[in-house]
């Protein structure tokens, strides 16, 4: 969790801003995303809002259809309010890492199994949308969340809201140059094959830190497919089920970590909530509590409610342990972080 700026919203509606998801480096990112909590301090969330230099009537329309649309993988849209002038969504928040954090927190570029693995897993995502008749529209590295559950898409409709179909969109803010696909930046209507090359540029971003890689800093395996994917003409790229399926068929299995990594989060899965028949509430773990047995507490001390730690559940994506320390250090972070009295009781 990065520290907030002079100019971010101190609240967005009900839920007060403790601190921002991305580092203010991330220019190519079409949302200002925030942690932040329920004044009565029961439930953090993640709010996203529009950048500063967009139309947020766009947005807002773009905010709203990812809330009618709770597809797997995507990033849950659960509220969308706010004002014309500034709309906003919340998400539940779970530790989460956009995929450029990743990459600074592990020194460089990931490993390839955990490359394949990670793409796999957004290919299965893109498949099943468009098998709905639903094309993302907004991939790019700092759309995707790495997250104790696996990676997550967020920035749904960013092409869609940048511009309208027929306008170029060519160098508009937010949108990463190198995952926008041609004909999208041409001002075409996004379609799925638009989500496959962006999928390419992810890819090569993951595995060499940089979204348009020489072919030959491609890794062997992964080099014809990736190229396949960032095709300028869409007719030769795959399909998102094609991709799935040259992923899954690798030579590393993404069951069997490279050396020097963690399978993420692999404890025994702990829920966020707990029925109401029991009379105290749960213990709130600290991001380092694994430990089998609870913690304690006396009928006379309530716990706060829980919220979910970066070690909560098991990912199907193997990270680096550099990347499951800095989960588990956002979650550290935002369960320590306590509320502006002034705010707080408004």
């Amino acid at each position: 969790m990065e520290r907030l700026r002079p100019d971010d919203p101190p609240r967005s509606g009900p839920h007060i801003t403790l601190g921002r998801l991305d580092a203010d480096p991330e220019q190519a990112l079409p949302v200002r995303r925030f942690v932040a909590r329920s004044a009565d301090g029961a439930r953090d969330v993640l709010v996203c809002l529009p950048r500063v230099d967009v139309d947020p009537s766009r947005w807002a329309i773009e905010a709203e259809a990812a809330r009618r649309l709770p597809l797997p993988g995507f990033l849950t849209v659960e509220e969308v309010g706010g004002t014309p002038e500034l709309p906003w969504y919340t998400s539940p928040y779970a530790p989460a890492l956009p995929l450029p954090a990743a990459l600074r927190a592990h020194g460089g570029p990931l490993p390839e199994p955990v490359v394949r693995a990670l793409g796999a897993a957004l290919a299965r995502t893109l498949a099943t949308a468009h098998a709905q008749g639903v094309t993302h529209a907004g991939l790019s590295p700092a759309a995707v969340l790495l997250t104790p559950e696996g990676p997550r898409l967020s920035c749904f409709g960013a092409a869609r809201a940048a511009a309208p179909d027929g306008v170029a969109r060519s160098g508009l803010p937010g949108l990463d140059p190198g995952s926008l696909a041609p004909e999208q930046a041409a001002g075409g209507r996004p379609r799925p094959l638009g989500d496959v090359y962006a999928l390419g540029a992810v890819l090569a971003y993951a595995v060499t830190g940089h979204t348009v890689p020489e072919r030959d800093e491609l890794p062997a395996s992964l080099r014809e497919l990736v190229s396949a994917c960032l095709s300028r003409d869409p007719g030769r790229r795959p399909q998102a089920h094609q991709a799935l399926a040259r992923l899954e068929s690798s030579p590393h299995p993404a069951t069997h970590p490279a050396p020097h990594q963690t399978p993420a989060l692999n404890t025994t899965t702990h829920p966020a909530t707990h029925p109401a028949t029991h009379p105290a509430p749960p213990h709130r773990p600290t991001a380092l509590d694994t430990t089998a047995h609870p913690v304690a507490h006396p009928a006379t001390h309530p716990a706060p409610p829980h919220r979910p730690t970066a070690l909560d559940t098991t990912a199907p994506v193997p990270l680096p342990a550099s990347v499951v320390t800095a989960l588990a250090r956002q979650s550290a972070q935002v369960l320590a972080a306590e509320l502006p009295a002034s705010l707080s009781l408004v």
